[in-house]
């Protein structure tokens, strides 16, 4: 599964952010050809490294429908959390238990957050994507959408071509660029990668030690706090202040307790959290650690990222979720329509794209509140109805 894009790659040099797009393909090979020499790179180097490339409309068709991320989270967990990679996830664990504690070891990440990663990226490396990765990179850079996040992945490419970790004809990935069995872009590669197996290179689809390690030491660099929780399944009371849940609402976990908060398997940690209620008051609930905000720095998208972090737990003994009994929510005409009308009303959802990100749940939450509704940030017809 392509993860959205990495917050490593929004700190962007200048001149990435006045990188041009559009125009006649073959034109626009010529001027990276161009830049790379500007860069420093050996001309024929180069020219050997673009020849050959080629727009790919498959990737443009990808970009744009990205549906997966439309499902609410109980549709999309159960859709990727199955019996089989539960399995696998015990096999994998005790086959790479050595790389797992080395990982744990140097970078403080726990097994199961990286087996979750590994098994919801690639199903533990089998399926990696069969895009070609400079194909997708040069057209993205090419289309007009977002160049400035794809340019600079082109030459971190080129630079893992000269030390003889890439290959322009035969790399291939996931459909956004990303390789390997964590799926990571070449700029990742080059800032986090690990020689996991000791074989003098970073081979991200080949070597699951390469992919476990430098999967760990990203998450380390994206803020990963060493041997902490990241989430844990609750129990809440009805009675809650719903308007003081959301990930805007971090307060101690002892005030949580004081409130008639319980986790659901085991105490709560101690330290800081926040209320998660990815479907309502009326479904699974969790209290989200600092380290879960960590998460949206590997993927943008909030459903994808609670059931990573909820798969992690699961992966380390947690039982399944308890589901609950949400409400029905909205289609996703009824989602734009409801997007459309915050942002009238001065709210920032950003995109209109009929998906329940953090900034649409943070404006119902208001609207909730301003209604007087249940403030639990999830989205019914009633909401609807009334704005």
């Amino acid at each position: 599964m392509s993860r959205l894009l990495p917050a490593l790659i929004l700190a962007l040099a200048p001149q990435a952010l006045s990188a041009q797009c559009g125009g006649g393909f073959g034109e626009f090979v010529q001027g990276l050809s161009s830049e790379a020499a500007r860069r420093g790179f050996d001309a024929g180097l180069a020219n050997e490294f673009f020849a050959g490339v080629r727009q790919d409309q498959k990737v443009l068709r990808a970009d744009r429908s990205q549906g997966v991320f439309k499902k609410n989270f109980i549709e999309f967990s159960r859709s990727v959390i199955s019996p089989n990679r539960v399995q696998n996830g015990a096999r994998n664990a005790k086959k790479y238990a050595s790389v797992l504690r080395r990982a744990q070891a140097d970078y403080g990440v726990s097994p199961g957050v990286l087996l979750a990663f590994w098994a919801l990226e690639t199903d533990y490396g089998a399926v990696q994507g069969d895009f070609n990765t400079l194909n997708a990179l040069v057209t993205l850079a090419h289309d007009c959408r977002r160049p400035e996040l794809f340019r600079p992945q082109i030459f971190s490419a080129l630079e893992l071509y000269q030390r003889g970790d890439f290959d322009p004809r035969r790399t291939t990935g996931a459909w956004a660029g990303e390789i390997g069995q964590v799926q990571m872009l070449p700029d990742d590669i080059l800032r986090n990668g690990v020689d996991g197996d000791g074989d003098g290179h970073v081979t991200l689809k080949t070597s699951s030690a390469d992919a476990l390690m430098t999967g760990a030491k990203m998450l380390s660099e994206l803020g990963w706090r060493r041997n902490e929780p990241w989430l844990q399944e609750i129990s809440v009371p009805a009675d809650l202040d719903w308007l003081e849940t959301g990930l805007n609402h971090e307060r101690p976990t002892g005030q949580w307790a004081a409130m008639g908060v319980k986790g659901k398997s085991a105490p709560l940690a101690q330290g800081r959290g926040a209320i998660l209620l990815p479907m309502g008051r009326k479904g699974p609930a969790f209290m989200a650690y600092p380290n879960f905000r960590v998460y949206f720095n590997w993927n943008k998208s909030f459903v994808y990222v609670t059931t990573a972090a909820y798969f992690a737990t699961r992966l380390e003994g947690a039982p399944a979720y308890d589901a609950g009994n949400p409400e029905a929510g909205l289609s996703d005409g009824d989602m734009r329509s409801l997007q459309k009308k915050l942002s009238a009303r001065g709210y920032d959802v950003g995109a209109i794209d009929g998906i329940l990100g953090e900034k649409t749940r943070e404006a119902v939450q208001k609207e909730q509140a301003r209604l007087g509704l249940p403030a639990d940030a999830w989205p019914t017809r009633a909401l609807l109805g009334q704005l």
